[in-house]
């Protein structure tokens, strides 16, 4: 074999992660698109799709100009490419759906016109609401407004990631040419509601029609408003804790400052300008061309939801999904206690279709509960009022031991975190930060008791954060047991964590860093001795990870079923000649974001499965800890393998990939296609609509689902 056929062979069924989350994103913003969802939710999706990529130049992009100056010559395992040959093609994709996004917008900016809801400019002012804003600008924004021109006198300024500026190009009397600018307030409403009709103007359009008086003797020549981003991605590897730190809360804290000073990867403007006033611009910003990228659509688009907030009812009952409410699971009840009813049987939440006020009832009956020793949680994300943390300290107070693992790196949050860390130990709880250079990613929850001289368990492992606004708005599993090993394992987690120990030994639960992929390949190996005869489907967020994809490839060539359903970036191309045509890619978009995972391993009664806090992710199997538990319960499994059969069946929200990474949706023109995410609100709703008085709980979501199969 030639040297250049097998570097063709290597890359021949993988793809770039950075094109491939690219892919994803644009599925984002197809949403929007789409007529049949609601146009004030398209309209979120545009703003979705914008965070997104903004998150994506601070992390992703950031990250590939550290590795582009520190090793310029290392390749990505899955295309071959060097730091500068995928940022060239990122530079080359991101015009292209910026324009898409740009035609988006204005096609559903024109329909909410009809609907009587406009972002005004400046220009297209009443007299009465020209007054209205004038009034605005010289009251609430002119005092705070800190102009500034750039010369010889005033030093370069430093410009805040993703903030908003009003820029100048200004002339004084010799007429000789400066750079002027000045930042949109943050902290004032975005947005200045018009009218109850639904009328609005950005509040950077009034600055932008009144910045030439800002500037006293100087005329202005042009003007746009401009954003930057920066680099965020700030490492805390443990070799950075200086000798001197005694705190590791205060070493984050320290380097969360830093992010603020990375170097600036992307300029954006909202209008065409002069060549000269944009290499002033470039110059001013330390850009290059390639980084500078000219949106026509607002460039906060984080005003959608402050606009949207300020509508009449009648029009977001209109405009909007219609609300829905997590529910009350049909087979608890509420009548007994949660730990009772957990210790007759395994317990399955699935978010954000249940609520999760069960498991809330059942810390909070752990902290009143006089057998109960101790709760031990690990904690990735939190809200930012959450009834969790309440429970937590409810039990510290009562005199339980609480320890909780507080992950202070998780991205964007880490103040979030450092912030309830001091609040939890105000209370008594017992915070400590988990390992040097591995995140804790894992979802566990273990309550200890102790009755009639015997240590009893109920763990709770999950998908997703102890996080009550996300529980409403991602799709994650959560299993509540009493099984005592899967206790004793939780017991070993909690004090392999504790003293920094990762190559621990579990009889149920698969940890990660050491545990979770050596199973995964093993499990992936019982498959391919099948050959024709073996299934595989898992659900995921991510795939990543060479080996595994590697291993998959295998499988797929040995003949077994491979059903993957991953939401984002997905390095595994399916339908490749004689390496992944047993192999199918699905990935779903829709109301929520999708971010279960499950595991599934052959077929019927003796699939094995369990769900996992982890993504087929190098970072998630090598570089973090985290938790994958088995499922024991029959009426879960069937509960489970009804989640992907019925995501494996939507037409309404998922898209196929096709051999060359691309997607197309799956809707082959029924008139009704299925939506698996309303099939399981319709499903829930039909639950407790005509649920009976329980008699023997049947459990989980699909609990008339599990009640037919276990008469059958």
């Amino acid at each position: 074999m030639s040297k250049d056929t097998g570097i063709k062979k290597k890359y021949s069924y993988t793809q770039n992660r950075e094109l491939s989350w690219l892919r994803f994103n644009r599925r984002v913003l197809e949403e929007a698109a789409d007529a049949k969802v609601p146009l004030l939710e398209r309209l979120k999706f545009v703003s979705i799709f914008s965070t997104n990529l903004d998150e994506f130049f601070m992390v992703r992009v950031g990250s590939l100009f550290d590795i582009a100056s520190m090793n310029p010559d290392h390749t990505d395992n899955k295309s071959g490419m060097s730091p500068e040959e995928q940022l060239d093609s990122i530079y080359r994709v991101i015009p292209g759906l910026v324009e898409r996004k740009r035609r988006i917008y204005r096609a559903v900016c024109m329909e909410l016109e009809k609907e009587g809801i406009k972002d005004v400019q400046y220009e297209e002012l009443t007299p009465l609401e020209r007054e209205y804003a004038e009034k605005f600008f010289d009251t609430e924004m002119l005092p705070i407004l800190s102009p500034q021109i750039i010369d010889s006198r005033h030093p370069k300024p430093h410009f805040q990631s993703k903030g908003l500026y009003v820029a100048s190009l200004v002339h004084d009397k010799n007429d000789r040419k400066s750079m002027a600018f000045v930042q949109v307030p943050e902290h004032l409403p975005q947005v200045l509601m018009l009218s109850e009709a639904g009328r609005s103007i950005r509040i950077e359009n009034i600055l932008l029609q009144r910045v030439p008086e800002l500037y006293g003797k100087f005329r202005q020549e042009e003007a746009c408003v401009f954003s930057v981003t920066r680099n965020a991605d700030v490492s805390f590897d443990s070799e950075k804790f200086e000798d001197s730190e005694t705190d590791f809360r205060n070493y984050v804290e320290k380097r969360l400052r830093k992010r603020a000073t990375l170097a600036i990867v992307r300029l954006e403007i909202d209008r065409d300008v002069s060549d000269g006033f944009r290499k002033e611009l470039m110059k001013m910003t330390g850009v290059q061309k390639h980084q500078v990228y000219i949106d026509r659509t607002p460039l906060n688009m984080k005003y959608v939801f402050e606009m949207i907030g300020g509508l009449p009812d009648g029009l977001k009952g209109k405009l909007l999904y219609r609300p829905y409410e997590p529910r009350w699971p049909e087979d608890l009840s509420r009548d007994v206690p949660m730990m009772e009813q957990i210790r007759q049987k395994d317990r399955m939440l699935f978010f954000p279709f249940d609520s999760v006020e069960p498991f809330i009832r059942l810390l909070n009956e752990a902290a009143d509960d006089e057998d109960v020793l101790s709760v031990k949680i690990t904690i990735y994300r939190l809200a930012s009022s959450s009834k969790i943390v309440r429970a937590l300290c409810r039990a510290a107070e009562n005199g339980k031991e609480v320890i909780v693992l507080m992950e202070l790196r998780a991205r964007f949050d880490e103040e979030n975190n450092i912030g309830w860390s001091k609040m939890l130990e105000e209370a008594g709880c017992k915070v400590i930060y988990g390992l040097e250079n591995f995140k804790c990613h894992s979802k566990i929850c273990l309550i200890t008791s102790h009755k009639k001289g015997k240590y009893g368990y109920i763990t709770q492992f999950g998908t997703g954060n102890y996080n009550e606004k996300t529980n409403a708005m991602y799709t994650d599993l959560s299993i509540m047991t009493a099984n005592e090993d899967i206790g004793r394992d939780g017991t070993a987690f909690f004090r392999n964590m504790l003293t920094g120990n990762l190559d621990g030994q579990y009889k149920e639960l698969l940890v990660a860093p050491a545990g979770i992929k050596p199973a995964l390949m093993e499990m992936i190996d019982g498959e391919i001795s099948k050959g024709g005869d073996g299934y595989i489907c898992m659900k995921i967020n991510s795939v990543t990870d060479r080996d595994i994809i590697d291993k998959l490839a295998e499988a797929s060539r040995a003949g077994v079923d491979i059903q993957l359903i991953v939401r984002g970036i997905c390095c595994i191309r399916a339908g490749i000649a004689d390496e992944t045509e047993n192999v199918t890619v699905t990935s779903i978009v829709g109301r929520y974001l999708e971010h279960a995972r499950i595991y599934c391993f052959g077929r019927g009664g003796s699939a094995g499965l369990y769900i996992s806090s982890a993504d087929l992710m190098t970072r998630n199997l090598s570089r973090r800890v985290e938790i994958a538990g088995p499922v024991h319960d029959e009426d879960i499994k069937r509960q489970l393998i009804r989640i992907l059969e019925v995501q494996l069946s939507d037409k309404a929200k998922a898209s196929l990939m096709q051999p060359d990474g691309s997607y197309i949706r799956k809707c082959e023109g029924e008139a009704v296609a299925l939506d698996s995410q309303q099939e399981f609100m319709d499903e829930t709703l039909h639950d407790v609509q005509n649920a009976p008085v329980p008699q023997k709980i049947h459990n989980g979501l699909f609990g008339r689902i599990a009640a037919f199969f276990s008469k059958s």
